[in-house]
C-alpha cells in the first residue's frame, strides 16, 4: 500500500506541474508574447510524458495491491480505497479528492489556452491576409494619436516591425 501511495502522490505532483505549466502558458498567451508559445507548450508536453509513465508505474503498483486484497484486475481508486485498511482507505479517499481536483483545473486550463491559440491563429490568418491584399481592411482605424478614428482610413500605415 505504501508503493500505491508513494506513486499516487508523485502523480499529484506532476498534475500540479501540470497545472503550473498550463497557468505559465497562459500567460504567455494572454501577453501576446509569441516567441515563448513553442518553449511553453514543449515544457506541458514534457509534464504530460513524465505523466505517463507514472500513470504505467501507478498501474503495476495498483495491481499488486489489488491482488493482495482479493480485487478484481485494475481497480479504481475507490475501490482500492474502499477495500484497503485504514489508514490507506482514509489516505487514498483523499488521493482521489485531489485528483478530481486537479484533472477538473487542468481540463479548464487546457480549454481557455485553445481558446486563446485560436483567436491567435484567427487574428495572425486575418492580419496576413490583409497585408497580402486578399483580405478586406480592418473595420476600424486609428489616428496619429493611438484613438480609434469614426470613419475608416483611405490610407493606412502598417509598422513595418510586423
Amino acid at each position: 500500500m505504501n508503493d500505491v501511495s508513494t506513486v499516487l502522490w508523485r502523480e499529484r505532483q506532476l498534475l500540479e506541474l501540470l497545472v503550473f505549466k498550463l497557468e505559465e502558458e497562459q500567460l504567455i498567451l494572454t501577453a501576446a508574447k509569441a516567441r515563448w508559445v513553442n518553449h511553453a507548450s514543449r515544457e506541458v508536453e514534457i509534464v504530460l510524458d513524465q505523466l505517463r509513465a507514472a500513470e504505467l508505474l501507478r498501474a503495476v503498483k495498483v495491481e499488486a495491491a489489488a491482488t493482495q486484497l482479493g480485487l478484481p484486475s485494475y481497480p479504481g481508486l475507490r475501490s482500492l480505497g474502499q477495500a484497503s485498511p485504514e489508514p490507506w482507505a482514509t489516505i487514498f479517499a483523499k488521493h482521489r479528492q485531489a485528483f478530481l481536483e486537479l484533472t477538473q483545473e487542468v481540463r479548464d486550463l487546457s480549454e481557455r489556452n485553445h481558446h486563446l491559440l485560436a483567436k491567435g491563429r484567427d487574428a495572425a490568418k486575418e492580419a496576413l491576409s490583409w497585408l497580402t491584399g486578399k483580405g478586406s481592411p480592418p473595420a476600424q482605424a486609428y489616428t496619429a494619436a493611438g484613438v480609434p478614428s469614426p470613419a475608416p482610413a483611405g490610407h493606412l500605415l502598417v509598422n513595418e516591425a510586423i
